[in-house]
């Protein structure tokens, strides 16, 4: 669709999911949450976006026990939605993940413990996936040799600048206070280590619920989970998990900015609207005609709004 305001269209679009959860022989998670439908959920909300996504990021905690057949499954749903919508994969290391499933699993490499950081190039947008996972624990670290790759990667700016995909987000988690005792240790190392490089953005999860932040001047984009959620306003629990209000985030670049949005995952009962085949003919008015017609209170438009939508 042709921009309709002051800004053009973006240079990348980017589809960030996080927290996915699944696990094999479809088990529950937690007895009640259906991990792999609701990644289906989430894929066809995906797929009805234009323009569709570059890239697809998976920032961790793909496999809620890291299970080689959990792993299996998240290929067979993924890689074939990316390729039919023309997109990478981007996929993250978390807590929850096994080094060795998810190497042999999603990569058809040898097992191994040794850190699973990748870079990937999404039209000269640089995109860094860095291993935060300590084995047998759930807070974040990165190790003095990840420091020294990412200082080699970065020696070089990207056409596009560099995205940070990373499980464990570099943020303060006020509305969580527990989340801070599993969080990334050592930030102020980080914050050296990505001072006058060309990382435009951080990309998270972990927290299951959406957050945003700055970290050493590069905006923090944290998004929700696939899976299930973090109740952030509970009533009298200290820590509480609700199947609700799932989401994953848009992120769409610009020349000199980044803009995240969250979209829900799951449908719900449109009560206003009008059919795509309206877009065609704003497209054709003019400027000053779409100004007189959305933005003018008593045009024909702002006088007669959408009717109600009853029914299903």
């Amino acid at each position: 669709m042709q921009p309709l305001g002051q800004y053009p269209n973006p240079s990348h679009t980017i589809a960030h999911v996080s927290d996915t959860h699944l696990l094999a022989g479809g088990k529950l998670q937690y007895g009640v949450v259906d991990t792999v439908q609701h990644l289906e959920i989430a894929l066809d909300r995906l797929g009805r976006l234009d323009p569709a996504p570059q890239a697809l990021v998976f920032t961790g905690d793909l496999a809620d026990r890291g299970e080689p057949e959990a792993y299996r499954q998240l290929r067979e749903m993924v890689e074939p939605f990316a390729e039919r919508i023309g997109a990478q994969v981007v996929w993250c290391m978390g807590n929850h993940d096994d080094r060795a499933a998810y190497a042999r699993g999603l990569y058809d490499a040898e097992a191994t413990s040794d850190v699973l950081d990748r870079v990937h190039d999404v039209d000269g947008l640089r995109i860094v996936s860095l291993d935060t996972s300590v084995p047998g624990y759930h807070h974040g670290e990165i190790s003095d040799a990840q420091y020294e790759w990412l200082a080699a990667v970065l020696a070089e700016p990207a056409p596009h600048g560099t995205f940070l995909a990373m499980h464990h987000p570099p943020i303060p988690v006020p509305m969580l206070p527990a989340a801070a005792i599993i969080e990334l240790d050592d930030q102020p190392r980080l914050a050296e280590a990505l001072a006058g490089t060309d990382v435009r953005m951080i990309l998270g999860g972990h927290f299951h619920y959406s957050s945003y932040s700055t970290f050493a001047g590069i905006p923090v984009s944290v998004a929700s989970a696939t899976c299930y959620l973090s109740d952030i306003a509970p009533k009298a629990r200290f820590i509480s998990a609700i199947d609700a209000e799932q989401s994953v985030n848009m992120v769409h670049v610009y020349g000199d900015s980044v803009v995240t949005s969250v979209v829900p995952t799951h449908d719900s009962a449109e009560i206003s609207g009008y059919g795509i085949d309206v877009a065609p003919l704003v497209e054709a008015l003019s400027f000053e005609e779409r100004r007189e017609m959305f933005s003018r209170k008593d045009s024909d438009f702002n006088r007669h709004e959408a009717d109600p939508i009853v029914g299903t």
